[in-house]
């Protein structure tokens, strides 16, 4: 990829703007080159050393909070989450966030103008700041799947702003069915936050009730690696296990107008200046 498409904005067209405001989200493929994605898969493996690494000390820092949800294994360094895979797969990483805060590669990656440029439109803002980023692995026959969710319902206390925190998922790996790709319900974002689940788990809340939306509508974001995904914070969105023998793994960065803290570390980090 030329410098000069590094920093070009690429603003969405008129009609990329109008399949996000109907669907909820818009796909455009290939935006970053393959030896751009290895940059990107060389950096995931930097973070899950480091992160594995440093939650092996838990027992012997203070910064550290090692806990469970629904059974589940968390870590907290400091202000960075460390999910871990379910079950047997438990010595596995499963979510990092904010990534950025561990890797410099990924915090560049913020400031990337592909990715600035539809996100003053989508947010909107001239001027943009961080929400959070976090990395998904996705291990292969190993990677757990999501849930439907919304974004919102997560954010909404700490934030008074959630419709402007729009997503972009950028592809490290291949993504299809069979490695669990996103999996987004079609049009659910114009119904605003839905109501969340109530069958006792610890974080039933933050997955999206069965009934307050139409499956059928479920759209499978099958795409080469280097492709982006725009997505409204109110669209209902998962993903299926890992069944397959290759990684699908994927940041996730959410922006937000400047001036805000992000999420976890309640720093304000500026975008793109």
């Amino acid at each position: 990829m030329s410098d000069h498409l590094k920093n070009e904005p690429a603003s969405l067209t008129a009609a990329e703007l109008a399949h996000y405001a109907v669907h909820g989200f818009v796909v455009r493929q290939n935006v970053f080159d393959s030896q751009e994605c290895e940059i990107f898969c060389a950096a995931a493996e930097r973070v899950e050393a480091t992160m594995l690494s440093l939650a092996d000390g838990v027992e012997h820092s203070s910064r550290y909070a090692d806990y469970r949800l629904d059974g589940n294994r968390f870590v907290d360094v400091q202000h960075v989450t460390v999910q871990f895979e379910h079950g047997a797969n438990a010595r596995l990483l499963r979510v990092v966030e904010p990534v950025n805060d561990v890797e410099p590669v990924f915090d560049q990656l913020i400031d990337d103008a592909r990715l600035c440029g539809p996100m003053k439109q989508l947010v909107p803002s001239e001027r943009l700041g961080l929400w959070t980023a976090k990395l998904n692995f996705k291990h292969p026959r190993v990677g757990s799947g999501f849930g439907w969710h919304q974004d919102a319902p997560y954010w909404i206390h700490d934030s008074d702003h959630v419709e402007k925190l729009p997503n972009v998922m950028v592809m490290i790996d291949d993504a299809a069915r069979s490695n669990g790709c996103l999996r987004v319900i079609d049009g659910s974002h114009r119904a605003g936050c839905l109501p969340g689940c109530d069958d006792g788990r610890q974080l039933a809340g933050f997955y999206t009730h069965p009934d307050a939306f139409d499956e059928d509508a479920e759209v499978l974001i099958e795409c080469p690696a280097g492709s982006v995904v725009f997505f409204d914070p109110h669209i209902v969105h998962g993903s299926g296990a890992n069944t397959s023998g290759s990684p699908r793994r994927a940041i996730i960065i959410t922006y937000q107008p400047c001036g805000f803290a992000a999420l976890k570390s309640g720093l304000i980090r500026h975008v793109g200046v």
